[in-house]
This record gives C-alpha cells, structure tokens and sequence, in this order.
C-alpha cells in the first residue's frame, strides 16, 4: 500500500532522459518507484493521463528572507511548481545582526529588492542575532514548500564594521578574519552559501550604494575561505562586470583558494553579446574543475508600471504629483478630469525619467501576457496608429476602465528586441535559470513565475525552443544540486516525492495583480498561473487546481541534502 500514485502520466524525471509514460509511487514523503504500478493500491490515486509529471521546481535565487518568518505560503514562488527556494541572495538579508542595525538591514532590503519598509518593519520580530537564531525563526513557522538561506555580506560588514561598513570603507585583515569566522559559522548552522553584490543598482532606501560595491578582493576572497573551511556552501555574486577583467581573477581566487563553487549572475544589459565573456569564464573554470555557473533569467527582466504600482509613466511629472497620494479610486477620478489631464499632459513635456519615457519599449500586459513583444505593439506604435502623442495615448490607456491597466518595459534580455539572447545563455552548458528575484521588487516587478515561463515559452510555444526534458532538468535537478541538496529534483527511487503533475497544453501565465497583503496592508504584485493541477512537497498535496490544499509539509532545508531512504539501500 502506497501512500500515493501518480497513474499514467507523462514523465519527465528531471534527469534529461526522455518522456515517458509511467507511474510513480510515493510513500513516507520520497518516491519509492517509477514505472508500471498496475493493480498496486495508494490511500490516494491521481489520475495522470495527458498530464507532465515532472519533479518539483528548485528556485536558487529569491528573496523570501523577511516573508518567510511571518507567512507560511511562499507565494508567488508555490504557485509555479516550486518546492524548494533559496534566498539571502546579492548580499541582503536579517542576520547575524544587533539591535542597532535593524533599521539599517530593512533600509537596504526595501533599497535594493523593493519590498516595503512599513511592512519589514511590523513583520520581522527579530528575535535572532546569529545567523543560526535566524535559521531557527525560519525554521518554527511551517511552510508550504522548503526554503533554505544563505549569509548575506551586507550583515556581516555591518554586524563587523558597524558604519565604516556601511560606508564601505575598507575593511583590515582583522576585520576580514572576523567575516570569515561569520560566514564559516553560518554555513555550520545551515546556511546553503553566501552572497555578496558588487552592482550600482542597488541601493538603500536612503539612496547610498550597498555596502558591499566596493569591497576588496582581499576581502570577499577571505570570506570565501571561511566559506570552505565549512565544507559546504555555494558562493554567489551579483556585479555590473563593468571591468570584468579586472574583476574575473577575482573570481577566480575566491573558488580556487575556497574550493567552493561560484555562480554569477547574468544577463544582457545592451545590444551585443557582452555576456559571453562571463559564460566563456565559466567554461573554462569549469573545465579545469572549479565550478562556475552563471544564473540567467528564463524571460527578459521587466518593469511593471499602472496607477497601482510604484512606478507610471506621469510619476515624475510635476502636477500628476499633486494628486499621486491620493487613494487608487480617488486618484483615477483626478485623472479622469479633463482640465487636470490637459495640466498633466502640458507638464508631462518637461518630464526627465528616462525609463518612465520609454514610450517606445513599453507593452501592454493583458490577461494573456506576451513576455516577447514586437516593436510595433508598443506604446508609441500603438500612439502612432492612432494619430495621438504617445504620453496621451498612454494617460488614456491608464485612466480607461478600472484604471488597472499594467504596462510592461524590458530593461534587460531585450536590447535587441526579442530573447535570442536569453536563449543562448539558457542552453550554454554553465548556466543555470535563477535571478526571478521571487517575494523582491513587490511593486516593480514580477518574476517569481520564470519557471512556468520556461515550460510554457521555451519547452512549448517558442519554435526555436527548448526540449522540455531540458528545462525541467535545470529548473528541478540542476539547480537542486548546484546549491547541494541530491536528494531532489528527480523522480526515482529514494528521492523526495516533489512533484508537479502540469496539463502542459494549457499551461499559461495570467495577468500580475497588486494584491495589498504584506504586514501594515504592504502592496506586492502576484501572478497566478493555469495549468498546475496538483503540486506534492514530501509526498502531501499542498495544491490543487491553483488552490492551496490545508497542507503545510515545507521545511527548512540546513546544509547540504545527501540521497537517503533509497529503496535497497
């Protein structure tokens, strides 16, 4: 007797092998067989047929860290087939940490990943200074799917160097030597890696770079070495690879002298292909046996603008401003004024925000989002068929119906138009799909739903796309075992039973909504797909048609995962 079979599906196990129809027996929380079941009995039987059975998703690059201690459903991560996530990535993060950098720590994660401060502020009960008393907090909550941390530099420069860190002043050998000893003690307590940033882009929310920009190579290569006196752990960057020559002995002291593996994140920032030169790093550190992937994204990364979110295209504008603090039903019937939008309009010549002008590389994002839209559906086209200026033709747009309407700019996998780019860095062999920033940039962006857009655009709809057996093996698999945990992503004997049973014909993403849930009545966009009938963490359904099923089976995952409970073992 079975706890669970999963009858006839289509399965793709995660190991790059091809599909193929089978069944697949759970028991006790981990797969206990694959293949022809017939006649053998379960407590519950999914009917399959049709279906993609497909091992659950691991997500190495989120930003769940605060979210985590307060809500059980690490959502929107959960509802795109993802059982497992990783977060404490690009150096941010709560811990180690004292009393008198709570607010330090808040102002960079609301800075740099854009999650309200008001809300960090209420939710976070602190009640850790270590980073194991951290893993602990996590770690008395139930979760829907697993999650797992890693030590974020930011902490520790601070938590070490108080306001000279901050300041990033440059930190002395002693100083280094105590970092290391953090990190080595957060990998002992749990911690997956560290992380660390090194990009103009992030910023605290008082506007100062992160204290991590400019930290030396002295440094970041002796917390490396902490890092593999633990034994365990992964290293993680993100930089602007401004002077990526200079840059890249560094990164290759920080893997050979910890012994660690390194992954970088990556995408196409201009027209060109700049990015071979890090994927072309990490063949050949690679190659010479020192793990280097870069993280790439399945889509390009794109602002999400509506009267709703934090961004618009009037937010700069001198008079649009008089009324931009108003309530949402307020604020439309302002705009809806026509003297006032005249007034807006006039001013809105004198406007200076680059990104929000971008009129010309700006989308609609409807109830079936088109993440690869061609030039002449944007704005200005749209403005110019029409015979309007195209900051009018977008007011009308923004103020027409419920005032909902979300506009879409891609700012980076995009230079040329298309995702060619993004293609080739997610079939290079040292690349790995991350950077969907999921529970991050809540009114800015919404990318936690990157693995469905990797089954759906690339294993199924782009004619230049993917094998399926390919993507789920990097989403599942490969990235499970990049950041150590063997014991999933597969679906075979002995492995955990994280599972996603897809109709993969159907599968589609919907429209993001801003939904106003966060601590203090916090905003975040969420993005619901279709096409998920059943999600399994340890062998418990946790949902079903989209739902959530009472089920909260997630824990958190400390340190490295080895394949245990294999049947004849």
């Amino acid at each position: 007797m079975h706890d669970l079979i999963i009858r006839g599906g289509r399965v793709v196990d995660g190991t790059g092998s091809p599909a193929r129809v089978a069944d697949v027996g759970v028991s006790d929380g981990r797969i206990t067989d694959v293949g022809d079941l017939k006649g053998e009995q379960a407590k519950q039987i999914i009917e399959a047929s049709g279906a993609l059975v497909t091992p659950g998703f691991v997500d190495i690059h989120t930003h769940y860290d605060g979210q985590a201690t307060w809500d059980s459903r690490v959502a929107p991560s959960s509802w795109h087939g993802v059982t497992t996530v990783v977060f404490g990535n690009c150096g941010v993060g709560f811990a180690p940490v004292i009393p008198e950098h709570h607010v330090r720590l808040v102002e960079l994660m609301e800075g740099v990943e854009d999650i309200p401060g008001t809300a960090l502020h209420e939710g976070l009960s602190w009640e850790w200074r270590s980073f194991g008393e951290y893993l602990n907090a996590l770690e008395a909550l139930p979760h829907d799917i697993d999650i797992a941390a890693q030590v974020p530099h930011s902490a520790l420069r601070l938590h070490v160097m108080g306001e000279r860190g901050a300041q990033r002043e440059p930190a002395s050998v002693q100083e280094i030597e105590a970092m290391a000893a953090l990190a080595y003690d957060g990998i002992r307590a749990g911690g997956l890696g560290f992380s660390t940033s090194r990009t103009l882009n992030h910023k605290s929310s008082r506007g100062e770079p992160i204290p991590t920009l400019t930290a030396s190579a002295d440094e970041l290569v002796g917390i490396a070495r902490g890092v593999g006196a633990a034994g365990a752990g992964v290293l993680q960057v993100v930089s602007d690879f401004a002077d990526f020559d200079a840059e890249r002995e560094m990164y290759r002291r920080m893997v050979t002298e910890s012994g660690r593996p390194l992954s970088l994140s990556l995408a196409q920032a201009r027209p060109g292909n700049s990015y071979r030169r890090v994927l072309d790093f990490a063949s050949t550190m690679s190659s010479d046996g020192h793990p280097v992937r870069a993280q790439v994204a399945a889509r390009a990364v794109g602002v999400i603008m509506g009267l709703r979110c934090t961004l618009n295209p009037f937010l700069t504008n001198r008079v649009f401003r008089t009324i931009a603090d108003l309530g949402h039903d307020q604020r439309l019937r302002a705009l809806r004024d026509p003297a006032l939008r005249a007034d807006i309009l006039r001013a809105q010549l004198s406007s200076t925000g680059r990104l929000l002008d971008r009129f010309d590389l700006m989308f609609e994002l409807d109830e079936n989002p088109n993440y690869e839209p061609t030039i002449d559906t944007s704005m200005a086209a749209r403005a110019a068929q029409q015979g309007q200026d195209a900051a009018e033709f977008v007011y009308d747009l923004l103020t027409s119906g419920d005032g909902e309407t979300l506009l879409y700019v891609p700012t980076l996998n995009y230079a040329d138009g298309n995702l060619d780019a993004a293609r080739e860095m997610l079939a290079h062999d040292c690349s790995l799909p991350g950077l969907s920033d999921g529970g991050a940039h809540v009114g800015t962006i919404c990318d936690g739903s990157f693995p469905t857009t990797l089954l759906a655009l690339w294993g199924r709809d782009r004619e230049d796309g993917l094998p399926l057996e390919y993507v789920v093996q990097r989403q599942a698999r490969d990235t499970a075992a990049w950041v150590g945990l063997h014991d999933r992503g597969v679906l075979a004997r002995g492995y955990r039973a994280d599972i996603n049973v897809i109709d993969h014909d159907t599968l589609r993403l919907h429209r993001p909504e801003m939904h106003y849930d966060l601590p203090a009545g916090g905003k975040r966009l969420l993005q619901r797909a279709t096409g998920y009938l059943h999600t399994f963490v340890a062998g418990q359904e946790t949902y079903r048609n989209g739902s959530p099923t009472n089920a909260l089976p997630g824990r958190l995952v400390r340190g490295p995962q080895a394949l245990r409970g294999r049947m004849g073992s």
